[in-house]
């Protein structure tokens, strides 16, 4: 009887300690869970110095350059600065950004209606916008 007991202890003690909290390595899944109700979140893009920057209430989207070289560029450049609902609309969380396999495209989803827009990051200022997908 005491083995049976001290099996079933060690078996039970084995799995605690082996026990983990199941949670993903990748960033953008914790992102989403961590800043669902922020107003702004960053997003990264595939150049090592620039994120997109949104405003998840109303769709505004910045382009965010950042540098450790003293004579580097960084700053924001807009590529929305029209809010996509009305603002009795604004909802934390509304928009959120998913990144497609070209690197200057992201796909900008309303969470609540289901509307799509590109959105495209360039340095040139012709090459940047959002544009709805009907």
């Amino acid at each position: 009887m005491k083995t049976i007991f001290f099996a079933c202890g060690f078996l039970f003690c084995s799995m605690i300690s082996f026990a983990q909290e199941q949670t993903s390595s990748d960033p953008k899944v914790q992102q989403e869970v961590v800043f669902k109700n922020t107003i702004y979140q960053l997003f990264p893009t595939e150049n090592y110095w620039t994120f997109i920057k949104l405003n998840t209430r109303n769709g505004k989207i910045w382009q965010v350059h950042f540098t450790i070289e003293e004579d580097g560029v960084d700053g924001e450049l807009i590529l929305n600065s029209i809010p996509l609902v009305d603002e009795k609309k604004e909802v934390n969380g509304r928009f959120t950004l998913y990144p497609t396999e070209n690197m200057y495209n992201f796909l900008l989803l309303d969470q609540i209606d289901g509307s799509v827009y590109q959105v495209q990051w360039s340095t040139e200022e012709k090459y940047r916008g959002v544009m709805p997908i009907y």
